[in-house]
């Protein structure tokens, strides 16, 4: 079976990039129309007669969405920084040193790959209950960190060992601590692992809308995502302003992948080609 060239790689990727952005821009261009032009042509772009910014109104007047912006925020980029800290730490010691038990340390972190966390969410109710971190942002930063690191610790792992040891070698002779061996010398090496690890885990993050039910529905603490569902009734549905909070959750998430795009193909292409 022939593999495939580097050209044919990335032309898939763009081709999937295309097809998965699709959405994004039908609810990008619906958002800025009137309630009937969303029904009657929803994917025709809005003109002089269909154009109108009813539902942006709308998300302005009901409800903090600057605060369930910032809380959002916080809760995202503080647990993607555990989530890449953490685990970038526990790859390094999994995959640098030798000691009884590591294959089985490894495939007990794996494990949170295979069970999904929301299995546990009774027990880690009664976890933050007893804690005290019900309706905090913490509760939230605590169970995305937990959720994410499984991943991050497999794929860091498998890039680390890529990392040659001759180079290491020579720090430890240059007199470098394994911390700087570890934060000069090999995290430079893995960013593309890092910006795949950052997007995988932050779009689930940054959408979920369980744990933030759960953990932290209290109006000072609502997330974007929870926030957004006030315009969401049981008869009636408010889909200006519905599509118009969507838009505003997706765009860090397309800031990021912009950001992160050149890391994240070369982190997902590392040694498929050649």
């Amino acid at each position: 079976m022939k593999r495939l060239t580097p050209a044919l790689m990335h032309l898939a990727l763009l081709t999937y990039t295309v097809v998965a952005l699709f959405p994004v821009f039908v609810i990008l261009i619906n958002s800025f129309k009137a309630r009937k032009a969303i029904f009657r042509e929803p994917l025709a772009l809005p003109d002089a007669d269909s154009f109108s910014l009813v539902g942006y109104q709308t998300v302005a007047m009901q409800g903090d969405f600057l605060l369930y912006f910032q809380n959002s925020m916080i809760v995202t980029v503080a647990s993607l920084t555990f989530i890449l800290l953490f685990g970038a730490m526990a790859a390094f010691a999994l995959s640098e040193y030798r000691f009884r038990g590591n294959t089985l340390m490894g495939l007990y972190l794996a494990l949170g790959i295979m069970i999904p966390i929301r299995i546990g969410t009774v027990a880690i109710l009664e976890m933050m209950v007893k804690t005290g971190l019900v309706n905090t942002l913490w509760a939230l930063i605590l169970v995305y960190t937990a959720q994410g690191l499984p991943l991050a610790v497999f794929i860091l792992s498998e890039f680390m060992k890529g990392v040659s040891d001759d180079l290491k070698n020579a720090g430890r002779i240059d007199g470098l601590s394994e911390y700087a061996i570890f934060f000069r010398l090999v995290l430079p090496l893995v960013r593309p692992a890092l910006a795949t690890v950052a997007v995988f885990n932050m779009i689930p993050i940054w959408n979920d809308l369980w744990f933030p039910l759960i953990l932290a529905p209290a109006e000072e603490v609502k997330t974007l995502t929870l926030g957004s569902q006030v315009f969401i009734g049981q008869f009636v549905t408010d889909w200006n302003a519905v599509l118009s909070a969507l838009s505003m959750a997706i765009l860090p998430v397309m800031v990021l992948y912009v950001v992160f795009s050149r890391q994240l193909i070369r982190g997902i292409t590392s040694g498929a080609v050649k």
